[in-house]
């Protein structure tokens, strides 16, 4: 047989099967298809057939036009919304420019996505009237004009506050943050999102959260749906698609990924060479999503339908994001000699215009396709679903931005460019007022603000909105924490492990121990916590389908559908956007727990610290505990595991309290103040503990006449004194310790009585509480000249009349925290820190390695002495001989 006939016959036997397949379809249906599809795939790879696993499907739209659910709404009156939404939209941004000129402000995101909004605003996208079934919108962040443009059409905005966007300094009134801030804006926005890469991160844990709430029955269970509107850019970052599979693995169906593929970035093309749409199809497919493509609108319908051959469907598989991007930025006559450039492409749009080409447009750019997609993603069960719209960025605003390479810093259109998008629009409004660039509102009566109002009022209320309301808790008091005050005895505990009991002694309490959310990244038995897993278990939506190897034991692992504690694996990244959903639980479902995020403290800051900013940003409440703290702490680990410079990181933090308590009392008053301040008073602020990992025996707080309240307030403000020396020396130093070198600042004490020297003893639990007020002092009365000057809370505690003598500190963490108080303080503080890398080592050569043992504390504070000419300096040379200090060894920064 010839090659010819083979061919022929080929052709022939390949259209028998298509035709066998098609009868199956028309009288069994789609999931009979599927299953004999299904039994031929599992035949041929048994019999050695090399078929190649494909994760994608052809480049069209996942459903068919014959699936498409009838469009609910009224698309006239719903796209002379979109075309005011989108004026006004614009006009915000240009009008900011031109009174500022360098404001910025984004015009082209909101254009490629403004049917991607309106569909979810006016169908999908449930209220705070829905109850428990109100959704979670994280917005993309640089679509944020239109978000405003639509709250002004609804009324909840006035002219004067559009004319203040991104002038919220005004004394004329609030304005509009540039992004969604809930900082700024905090009955308005509830996600921070323009951190590219952490939307879709923590909209993946915010959908976790709400199954693990409702499986621990502390809210109702409902249909609510966490809805991510995500930039296809945006995807780059590794936040954005990190916890994909953790996502598919947790049958996360209340979350709806809508990743807006414009195709383009910031500087160009996402991926000019190859199709972005079907790369994420690929990945997205791969970690267990369902995905829905969304490609072509229905205009393509028409050409699909008559092309028997699949020809089209061949020319997509060979088309380019690039290529796109030239069709979409130059129109019919461009799609017509590039994109249908063979006889038979050209023989189906015989008898098109160019006018007729125009019109075959991108899938996210047709309501009802959009809207197929999203009935279709809201009933999807059993696994998150990613809806990939194909958009043109920048859409509709004239040839200097539409799919233009620069479209996204677009930030004016001239006055030609602007009447053109008044006519595209079909707005009435005269040159004069486009020139002038006012916005169009139809007026409260209009049928489109009755309409829009109306949708909004079927799905519980307008959006964006953020209300704060949840049950004050019962909180402990301090008798709850009288053991710590107590101290241990003789037993020797870490603080790691007081942190532990407390926590332990929390989830105990009837009234808020509900509340309480212990998180682990993968270190529950590091941090000694492993004691609490057979208590209160694992969360894991599929319970314990297996017997743990540990069965029977007393530290048996034990998972539950109701387990209280997040044990996160290693993610340090997925850890804190856990927190994160935890610590605005209060706001976003009125239920006030209380997350504990325990972490590595050198793996938390540095690696978790723009997360950590976006927490700050949505008023996120609780507490993170740096366990294993400390620079000196951690025997043997070295460089990457030890932590000196945790506290400056997270200094930088404005609502973030910061401590770094030496005694298990210390941390117990810290928490009771942190939970009655956030759950109770309701201030917007959280707190970074660092706990460490040495045993010591713990003291009790100190009864020398001091009432427990005085001390307390010490403790919380950040620095009281721990102890008042007893020796008789005229020379007299004030030794300021915190954290892991309070050990080392105590035998200096001692130490420093065979040269004569008294020292008090200083506990510091937090060098930024003092700092802070202390620059709230001198602010105060720098604005004040005339008035009696304030003193800082440190200043009046280190007074030379309170605290008299040499002033040295000694901390585990870098010199840099203790240096701030210099220039609030009416003599110099000297300081001993941890700058420099760490080393495997043991704890007692790592302190004698960084200059912060016992012997560094007392040659500090005889050198300050000579500062003060109260000794000579042969008396320092003496002590570092007698002390076996190398002074000609390098500074640890430098080694």
């Amino acid at each position: 047989m010839s090659a010819q006939e083979r061919e022929k016959l080929n052709s022939v036997e390949t259209q028998e099967w298509l035709d066998s397949l098609a009868y199956v379809f028309a009288n069994a249906g789609d999931n009979r298809a599927a299953e004999l599809l299904e039994e031929l795939d599992h035949y041929a790879y048994f019999h050695g057939a090399p078929i190649t696993f494909k994760q994608n499907t052809p480049y069209i739209n996942t459903i068919d036009v014959e699936a498409q659910p009838e469009y609910p709404g009224d698309p006239e009156i719903e796209r002379k919304i979109r075309n005011i939404i989108r004026w006004n939209a614009v006009v915000m941004v240009i009008k900011a420019n031109k009174k500022s000129d360098g404001i910025g402000g984004h015009l082209s995101t909101y254009a490629s996505a403004a049917e991607l909004l309106e569909v979810g605003f006016n169908h999908f996208f449930r209220g705070h009237g829905a109850g428990q079934d109100r959704d979670l919108i994280f917005y993309q962040g640089h679509a944020s004009p239109g978000v405003y443009a639509r709250s002004f059409l609804e009324g909840r905005f006035d002219e004067a506050r559009m004319n203040r966007f991104r002038r919220e300094l005004q004394p004329d009134g609030e304005g509009l943050s540039s992004y969604p801030h809930p900082w700024l804006m905090p009955d308005y926005w509830e996600f921070p999102t323009v951190s590219m890469g952490l939307g879709p991160i923590q909209a993946i844990y915010q959908a976790r959260f709400i199954k693990y709430l409702e499986n621990r029955e502390l809210k109702p269970k409902g249909d609510a749906k966490v809805w991510a509107f995500l930039g296809d850019g945006e995807m780059d970052e590794p936040q954005s698609i990190g916890a994909i599979r953790f996502a598919a693995y947790e049958n996360l169906d209340n979350l709806i990924f809508v990743l807006n593929a414009n195709l383009q970035r910031l500087d160009g093309p996402v991926r000019a060479n190859s199709k972005v749409i079907q790369e994420f199809e690929a990945l997205f497919r791969g970690a267990g999503w369902n995905v829905i493509k969304v490609i072509w609108d229905s205009k393509w319908d028409e050409l699909l339908q008559k092309d028997y051959n699949g020809t089209i469907v061949k020319r997509f598989e060979l088309l380019v994001d690039g290529e796109s991007q030239r069709y979409a930025a130059f129109g019919g006559k461009e799609l017509r000699e590039k994109f249908f450039n063979t006889p038979e492409l050209k023989a189906l749009i015989e008898g098109w215009s160019d006018a007729d080409l125009e019109l075959l447009n991108r899938g996210g750019h047709d309501i009802h396709k959009i809207y197929a997609a999203y009935a279709s993603a809201v009933k999807h069960k059993g696994s998150p679903t990613i809806i990939i719209p194909r958009t043109i960025k920048g859409y509709g605003l004239g040839e200097s931005a539409q799919a233009r390479n620069v479209a996204h810093q677009v930030k004016k259109l001239d006055f030609s460019t602007l009447k053109d998008l008044r006519d595209l629009l079909e707005l009435p409004l005269n040159d004069d007022q486009v020139e002038h660039m006012e916005y169009y509102h139809p007026g409260p009566d209009s049928p489109e603000v009755k309409y829009a109002l109306a949708r909004r009022a079927a799905l519980g209320g307008s959006i964006p909105a953020r209300r704060v309301e949840y049950p004050h808790p019962t909180i402990p008091n301090g008798e709850f924490y009288e053991e710590f005050a107590k101290g241990s005895g003789e037993r020797q505990v870490s603080t790691t492990m007081a942190a532990v009991q407390i926590i332990s002694k929390l989830l105990r309490d009837k009234e808020i121990g509900k509340f309480v959310v212990p998180i682990v990244p993968d270190e529950a038995r590091t941090f000694g916590m492993d004691a609490l897993v057979p208590r209160i278990g694992i969360y894991s939506p599929r319970g314990q389908t297996y017997t743990p190897v540990d069965s029977g034991s007393l530290m048996a692992y034990k998972e539950s559908v109701n387990g209280q504690m997040l044990e996160e694996g290693i993610t340090e990244d997925g850890a804190m956007a856990s927190w994160i959903a935890a610590g605005t639980s209060y706001a976003n479902h009125g239920v006030p727990t209380i997350p504990f995020f325990v972490l590595y403290s050198m793996f938390g800051m540095q690696r978790v610290g723009d997360l950590v900013w976006a927490a700050a940003d949505q008023r996120a409440r609780g507490f993170i505990l740096g366990a294993t703290a400390g620079r000196t702490t951690l025997a043997g680990e070295g460089l990457q595991h030890q932590d000196g410079n945790s506290h400056l990181q997270a200094y930088v933090v404005p609502n973030l309290k910061t401590y770094d308590p030496a005694f298990a009392y210390e941390l117990a008053v810290i928490v009771e103040s942190g939970i009655q301040r956030m759950y109770v008073d309701g201030i917007d602020e959280f707190y970074y503990v660092t706990v460490d990992n040495e045993n010591e025996v713990q003291p009790a707080m100190p009864a020398d006449g001091r009432s427990h309240e005085e001390i307390r307030e010490g403790i919380v403000r950040g620095l009281y004194r721990f102890q008042k020396s007893a020796h008789k020396g005229k020379l007299r130093a004030q030794i300021l310790a915190s954290g892991p070198a309070m050990g080392a600042a105590m035998e200096a004490v001692k130490a420093l009585e065979a040269y004569g020297v008294a020292a008090d003893l200083w506990s510091v639990t937090s060098y930024k509480e003092l700092h802070q007020d202390a620059l709230l002092a001198q602010r105060h009365n720098m604005l004040h000249p005339t008035a009696e000057p304030r003193v800082s809370y440190v200043a009046q505690q280190l007074s030379k009349e309170n605290a008299p003598g040499v002033l040295i500190s000694v901390s585990d963490y870098m010199k840099l925290g203790a240096d701030g108080l210099n220039g609030h303080l009416d003599r110099k503080l000297w300081t001993l820190g941890t700058d420099g890398f760490g080393r495997s080592e043991a704890r007692e050569e790592l302190r004698d390695f960084f200059e912060v043992d016992t012997k560094h504390v007392v040659l500090a504070t005889l050198y300050a002495l000579q500062r003060d000419g109260k000794i000579k300096g042969d008396v320092v040379a003496k002590a570092i001989a007698d002390l076996g200090i190398d002074p000609e060894r390098d500074a640890p920064v430098l080694r």
